[in-house]
């Protein structure tokens, strides 16, 4: 439906979403279906909306990145607004919003890592996976990355897709990478890496890992990379072999390590190693990364202390890869063991009473679980909540108008849907002008610059 800027529904009503990322985006869609609202205003920290599709998704991966095109539709109704660069719970408060909003959907996601738990975690060259993510996609809050110098061997700690991204960017040829939306920064570092080896490390077996079938082939099909799996850790137990027999997606997987481990060495200038049944117990090294330590957990579990002997791999890049863990937002209840806003049916819980018109989607209410489409039934739920509980709301006590003005007296550069085209329209005759995708601006002042600029 294309809005003609008319007033349905209960005329003033409003709506605040943080966050643009998938979650909130499909979330605004719901509501603008609805036709309850007479405004909805998007709030991102970043100066782009699109989330993980954004900073989230591998550059070598674009498909998945035009999903872009569908989430981008809710702006094209004018009672929609978005509002880049703007962090809530810093730039504006939770408090504000719901002062301002009849209703505040939270949508941010989860921009932080679980932790090892394990000595040297803190070490120079020990990284969270969000942050080699955030770095390689060029996110503006991106923490400065910065590959060791004397790079040889990367170690990789988990079994789902986004380690395997990881290991494929690192092993990958940068020149094969020159055509993507990687910012070139990271894309000279790439080339100049003299990294040799990539160890992938999983606590369980290949049976249990959480590899997507097409991600592990994309792996497997990485040219001037040998890859190499211990026979010995495809030697499955009852409970594996029943995985096998009755999961499809256990099988391939399986299968496809079997197969690798079966292929003769090229002599290959990169490798990629695969230790199933192993878990970090220390990262080794003084001010910066040397080595790890792993144990066996044949199992699944990990053994007493001394009970089995551990393996030590020199390497000078560890990332973790084990899990996104959501931080908390300022005048937001939070679980930190979850990592998650406590909620029923969207509902924001405080101390299990609900906080009158705050509801929270994505991640930052089920945990880090699912694909990008899963995300469309979680916000539907949540705007079923919001939809069922809207006439019974709280009377808000200003109106969305203040919260602009509050914006402007803290001088903040808010970044509107015209400013966000004009920057997509750069990043795109960027890459048009190198023959490949659309090239990502990933310093906030250079990005409100070129909006500024125009160009």
């Amino acid at each position: 439906m294309e809005d003609d800027g008319s007033r349905s529904g209960a005329a003033g009503r409003a709506a605040a979403i943080v966050g643009a990322g998938p979650a909130g985006l499909y979330a605004l869609a719901a509501l603008v279906r609805s036709d309850r609202f007479d405004r909805i205003d998007v709030f991102e920290a970043a100066p782009a909306p699109y989330g993980l599709v954004r900073y989230g998704v591998a550059p070598d991966h674009p498909k998945t990145r035009n999903i872009s095109r569908v989430l981008a539709q809710g702006f094209t109704h004018t009672r929609v607004r978005f509002a880049g660069n703007v962090h809530v719970g810093r730039d504006v408060t939770v408090e504000e919003l719901r002062a301002a909003y009849d209703a505040v959907i939270v949508s941010t996601g989860m921009l932080g890592d679980r932790r090892l738990g394990i000595p040297g975690e803190d070490l120079a060259g020990s990284y969270g996976a969000s942050e080699l993510v955030a770095w390689y996609t060029g996110h503006p809050q991106a923490r400065a990355v910065e590959l060791p110098p004397n790079l040889t061997t990367a170690t990789v700690i988990g079994a789902g897709n986004v380690a395997l991204d990881i290991a494929r960017i690192l092993a990958k040829d940068a020149t094969a990478l020159r055509g993507t939306s990687m910012p070139r920064h990271v894309l000279d570092a790439l080339a100049a890496s003299t990294v040799t080896d990539i160890h992938l490390v999983a606590r369980r077996g290949p049976a249990q890992a959480k590899f997507t079938s097409p991600e592990l082939h994309e792996l497997g099909a990485l040219e001037g990379v040998d890859l190499i799996v211990d026979p010995d850790d495809l030697v499955l137990g009852p409970a594996d072999e029943e995985a096998v027999a009755t999961d499809r997606h256990s099988r391939v997987i399986v299968d496809v390590c079997r197969e690798w481990s079966e292929r003769p060495r090229t002599g290959a200038r990169r490798r990629i190693h695969l230790h199933y049944w192993s878990r970090p117990v220390r990262i080794l090294g003084t001010t910066a990364v040397t080595g790890i330590e792993l144990a066996p957990t044949r199992l699944g579990t990990a053994p007493p202390p001394g009970d089995l002997p551990t393996l030590t791999l020199p390497t000078e890049l560890v990332v973790r890869a084990i899990g996104y863990h959501g931080t908390p937002i300022p005048g937001l209840p939070f679980d930190d063991s979850s990592g998650t806003v406590p909620s029923r049916d969207g509902r924001v819980l405080d101390d299990d009473a609900v906080l009158a018109g705050v509801y929270v989607t994505g991640w930052l209410r089920r945990g880090p679980t699912g694909v990008i489409a899963t995300n469309r039934g979680d916000a539907n739920e949540v705007a079923e909540s919001v939809l069922a509980d809207l006439d019974t709301l709280p009377t808000r006590q200003g109106d969305p108008d203040t919260v602009d003005k509050l914006l402007t007296e803290r001088g903040i550069r808010v970044v509107s849907w015209t400013d966000w085209l004009r920057l997509e329209a750069h990043e795109k005759a960027a890459g048009d002008a190198g023959g490949g995708d659309p090239i990502v601006v990933h310093d906030l002042a250079a990005a409100l610059e070129v909006i500024a600029s125009g160009r």
